[in-house]
Parts: structure tokens; C-alpha cells; sequence
């Protein structure tokens, strides 16, 4: 079982920065893939990043390669979104998700945990 908790969710000016943190509860945390989901209002939510167990191998949406970059730290049962230029079109409630490090990583149903989301939203 794994509880997780996001953070660092706000309101940010087109251009600037954000760094989202995921709090993970429990010993296994290492054992997981992890990744990143958002959902805007009136869209299906879509996956934004993924990691690797041991922090290789990161694997991003296309919308979003080049702008974010997802980490974690498994001593602090930690992940991150580093968040870069971001656009009004980032706008959206952004989920961290795990997942047994098995199949495709872009899809949501594959991951058995899941935040509370915390919202983004980028003005023009």
C-alpha cells in the first residue's frame, strides 16, 4: 500500500517555473514506477512523465519534452516535477501516480496509487 500527496501546485505567469513534490508513505516506494498525470477541465486526463525505479530512464509526453523534467529521490520516498516555461495550456490539476514497474507507463489505468492532485494553473 502506498499513500501519496502532492505539492507545490499554484499560480504562475506564462514563462515561469513550478516544482511539483509527491510524498510517498511507506517502505516500498523504491519499488515503484512513478509518474506524472494532469487533467484540465473538460478533458481526459493524460500523462505528463514517468521515472524508473531507480530515477533512469525518464520518459515525458511530447507536449511537454524539453520543458519538464520529472526526478526523485528514494530516501525521501520523494518525486518531483521540475516545471519550465510553462504555457496556459499546462493549466491543470496534476496527479503523481505508482505503478509495479511492468508494462506502458503512459497509461493511467496501469497505475494502482494515486494522489489528491494539486492544481496548476498558468495566466497569459
Amino acid at each position: 500500500q502506498v499513500q501519496l500527496v502532492e505539492s507545490g501546485g499554484g499560480l504562475v505567469q506564462a514563462g515561469g517555473s513550478l516544482r511539483l513534490s509527491c510524498a510517498a508513505s511507506g517502505r516500498t516506494f523504491s519499488s515503484y514506477t512513478m509518474g506524472w498525470f494532469r487533467q484540465a477541465p473538460g478533458k481526459e486526463r493524460e500523462f505528463v512523465a514517468a521515472i524508473s525505479r531507480t530515477g533512469g530512464r525518464p520518459y515525458y509526453a511530447s507536449s511537454v519534452k524539453g520543458r519538464f523534467t520529472i526526478s526523485r529521490d528514494n530516501a525521501k520516498n520523494t518525486v518531483y516535477l521540475q516545471m519550465n516555461s510553462l504555457k496556459p495550456e499546462d493549466t491543470a490539476v496534476y496527479y503523481c501516480a505508482a505503478k509495479i514497474p511492468s508494462g506502458l507507463v503512459e497509461i493511467d489505468n496501469a497505475y494502482a496509487y494515486w494522489g489528491q492532485g494539486t492544481q496548476v494553473t498558468v495566466s497569459s
